[in-house]
């Protein structure tokens, strides 16, 4: 299946939202003193960073050019997190909140595209599974904020 250009912007766009989220995540990790929280975030940095490569690769085997960072939105929204942290009285629950926020985000992403019954199968597979791991994630988030 040829991708157009059209499906392979909306590929890009999750790309770009992955780069974005691993980005914030590492920022998440260097922001806490949590030791459990530091690991939770680096895995699910390293997480994002395993669905960008998928995602990378998919885009290439149909013949488009994947971007190559994160999006104006995405630094915009980290930096948004580290002044939070910087002037919240709890670090820990304002870098949660604001991580489940995100990944709120990107799970809409995902829902949105999925809308779109155009792709190949080993595409919608892969676009499933990234979806219910980023549903996972916020479950998670959730149930550490509520432990924060």
């Amino acid at each position: 299946m040829k991708y157009t250009e059209k499906i392979s912007n909306k590929l890009n766009e999750l790309l770009e939202k992955n780069y974005d989220a691993e980005k914030g995540y590492l920022n998440a990790a260097e922001n806490v003193e949590s030791p459990k929280l530091k690991i939770f975030f680096k895995n699910r940095a390293s997480e994002r960073s395993q669905f960008a490569k998928e995602l990378r690769t998919e885009i290439l085997l149909h013949g488009q050019i994947p971007e190559d960072d994160g999006s104006f939105k995405g630094t915009m929204h980290r930096n948004w997190m580290t002044l939070k942290s910087l002037f919240s009285s709890n670090d820990e629950e304002a870098i949660l909140e604001e991580s489940i926020r995100g990944e709120k985000a990107n799970l809409e992403e995902y829902k949105e595209i999925l809308l779109d019954d155009v792709f190949a199968p080993s595409t919608k597979k892969m676009l499933e599974e990234q979806q219910q791991k980023i549903q996972a994630a916020i479950n998670l988030l959730m149930v550490k904020e509520e432990l924060a």
